[in-house]
């Protein structure tokens, strides 16, 4: 990595797709960061995308280079992280690579299609010690600012319920990567992951942590190809706590976030992913409206973030960690498991088990106490512990995971 805190950040992109253009616009328009190298299968559309990107001001940014050949950008000594944004299917073995490389990496949601997986790539990135972090921008949105301290200040009281939706319409097509189970298509990751994720931060923020789900249950719609096309879900946790959502491809909702209380509710009007304005009725008074407008396009944050931890030599965020992307990914995997959807790339394949042992996992904030005995399995204070299938997850990796031996054949 050639960067210092007195230097641009020079990023490579793997991907350069719809998504890809809303991270390189964000990256074009933050001060100290720049679009390094554009890498595509196609040499075209890459050389098409990085011209997007061509500066003609006096910035000092250079234009990206683009190229058809994945190993000159992991052997490009300029470029200080990569961020992913392929197909969801294609995320896993783009990671390996990076890492493998020691690019640090920031990839697009979900990290990858599922639990096992992700396993093995948090474990390859612990075991190079090199950055990755999934790409939640939602998480760092000025408006969760706002409900953030709402929350950690106890303002609606004990939290009681969180409802929230993310559904729109679009065109079946089976061969688009919405309908397409080859590219882990499906409404759970595409939409239903910020839904999950976002329950995960708002209990992280009223609670302090965000406990296990007791129970999941979810029902849904299926598209002829096999994947979910709509889904409804309830996450049930202690205290009488649940998180309610729907996410689908075949309707429209309101797309917000509720959040209910003892004394009131917080609501993230018209999208829980990408929320500018957000309101707080107490019970007898007037509505507290509060607007928090988005810098660029809301990628900046999470890029800014990525940037911070890869200069500070973290390998991972802590606002966005590796446990709580393996959590989501096994309460997605469990949803799936409800709905009968599996993906072609998972046939055969076992659950992700491999006997625990004392070794603990290498997080910045590690300490002597890190490991502890939770039911005769190893549980690890970042969050992530065995466990067994059928309460609400299908698989949980163990802190024994977390070795060079967890890595498996890509």
């Amino acid at each position: 990595m050639n960067s210092t805190l007195n230097t641009t950040f020079t990023w490579g992109l793997i991907g350069p797709g719809k998504i890809a253009r809303q991270f390189a616009d964000a990256v074009h328009r933050l001060p100290g960061s720049q679009l390094g190298l554009v890498y595509g299968r196609d040499l075209a559309k890459a050389e098409a995308f990085a011209a997007q990107w061509t500066r003609n001001d006096e910035s000092g940014k250079s234009a990206p280079r683009f190229t058809a050949d994945l190993q000159a950008l992991l052997d490009d000594a300029t470029i200080d992280a990569i961020y992913i944004a392929t197909p969801h299917s294609q995320h896993g073995e783009a990671i390996a690579a990076c890492l493998a490389a020691n690019k640090p990496v920031l990839c697009e949601k979900p990290l990858v299609p599922h639990l096992a997986l992700g396993q093995r790539v948090v474990a390859l990135a612990r075991e190079r010690n090199v950055f990755l972090m999934e790409a939640v921008w939602t998480r760092f949105l000025p408006i969760y600012r706002v409900v953030q301290d709402w929350l950690k200040g106890g303002v609606i009281g004990r939290v009681t319920h969180i409802q929230s939706a993310f559904c729109f319409t679009a065109p079946y097509d089976p061969n688009s990567r919405l309908y397409n189970p080859a590219l882990a298509g499906g409404s759970v990751l595409d939409l239903g992951i910020y839904n999950l994720t976002m329950t995960r931060w708002v209990l992280q923020q009223a609670l302090g942590e965000c406990p296990e789900p007791l129970s999941i249950q979810a029902s849904g719609v299926i598209a002829p190809t096999g994947v979910d096309q709509r889904v409804a879900a309830t996450l049930n946790f202690p205290g009488g706590i649940a998180s309610q959502f729907t996410c689908g491809f075949d309707s429209c909702a309101d797309n917000g976030l509720r959040i209910f209380g003892e004394r009131g509710v917080i609501s993230v009007e018209k999208s829980v992913s990408a929320g500018t304005e957000a309101t707080l009725l107490l019970k007898g008074e007037e509505a507290q409206r509060v607007t928090r407008p988005q810098r660029f396009n809301g990628f900046e944050g999470e890029i800014e973030e990525a940037q911070t931890c890869i200069r500070a030599g973290l390998i991972e965020s802590p606002a966005i960690s590796h446990a709580d992307t393996l959590a989501t990914l096994g309460w997605m995997d469990e949803i799936r498991r409800q709905l009968g959807v599996r993906y072609p790339f998972e046939q055969g394949q076992r659950e992700a088990h491999v006997p625990a042992t004392s070794t603990p996992c290498r997080r910045p904030d590690q300490r002597p106490d890190a490991l502890s005995a939770v039911g005769g399995r190893a549980r690890c204070r970042c969050g992530v512990a065995g466990r067994r299938p059928g309460a609400g997850v299908s698989a949980w990796h163990r802190a024994g995971d977390l070795r060079p031996a967890a890595v498996q054949a890509w």
